[in-house]
């Protein structure tokens, strides 16, 4: 029996969620822009009330439109995530080839760089950047990416290792051509397939990064909002009004659940096409 026959529901499955996160991510990018409230705009006459025909998503303790605020939360929930993965991308897949690459103690030596990293926790460095820099988006951004490429690097490492002493690799050193065309040329699309699955499959850590962070109070601030700073809102008045823990929440858990199971499908087309037994 086939793979396929084994998950008869998994492309069903993966086009699904990604129907729902197209739907998440053109809500956020349209909604506000269509809505006739403002992320700001306050309603006097409907302060903390429920979903109606005029608030689709009920209003806040200061009477905004919670449907806006949620859409432009998770514009900027959404937004930091691909920046982040963006930059984690950028200095993990290079780290990984060149010390997969070139091995030895340069390996040992960016590789032990990596595990150092690694015992850093992320809510104290974003503390320190706080105190230091002030509340800063950008510094949300990078501190994010920052931490986000030492799996990359690994994974890329991993795969490196794997293709280095290949036959189409040895042909191309044996016509001359150089490390930088190498990678470039024969490393890098042989280890795009399994960082595209990895960087799907850690979407959802980082919008749940971020969300943790500005829940706490040290990322996204007022005026601006995100996905965790209208959940940390929402649980300050759960009992009384939970439809504002209620839809930001809705919003986010599936976002996660889309990306995890986008991930999850493609790292089993992945298994699948390198190991055609696979279950």
């Amino acid at each position: 029996m086939s793979a396929a026959q084994q998950r008869p529901g998994g492309t069903h499955l993966m086009i699904f969620a990604a129907a729902l996160l197209l739907l998440v991510v053109c809500g956020a990018l349209l909604a506000p822009a269509f809505s006739s409230w403002g992320i700001e705009d306050m309603d006097w006459d409907a302060m903390e009330a429920p979903p109606s025909a005029s608030h689709w998503f009920g209003t806040d303790q200061v009477g905004r439109d919670l449907f806006v605020r949620t859409m432009a939360g998770g514009r900027v929930s959404l937004g930091v995530a691909l920046i982040a993965i963006t930059v984690s991308l950028c200095i993990g897949v290079p780290w990984g080839m060149l010390a997969g690459y070139i091995g030895g103690r340069t390996d040992q030596v960016m590789m032990r760089i990596v595990d150092a990293l690694y015992s850093l926790p992320l809510i104290l460095i974003v503390i320190l950047l706080v105190v230091v820099f002030g509340r800063n988006p950008y510094l949300l951004f990078l501190a994010l990416g920052a931490l986000f490429w030492l799996d990359i690097a690994r994974i890329v490492r991993g795969e490196t290792l794997r293709v280095r002493h290949a036959a189409f690799i040895e042909a191309a050193r044996g016509m001359g051509a150089s490390t930088p065309e190498l990678l470039r040329r024969h490393v890098l699309p042989n280890v795009l397939g399994p960082v595209v699955v990895y960087a799907t499959l850690a979407l959802p850590g980082v919008i749940l990064a971020e969300s943790f962070i500005s829940f706490l109070g040290l990322g996204i601030q007022e005026p601006s909002t995100s996905w965790g700073v209208l959940v940390a809102d929402g649980t300050q008045v759960m009992e009384s009004s939970p439809w504002m823990l209620i839809f930001p929440g809705l919003c986010l858990g599936v976002t996660v659940w889309s990306c995890n199971t986008i991930g999850d499908r493609l790292r089993d087309r992945l298994d699948r096409r390198d190991n055609p037994n696979f279950i």
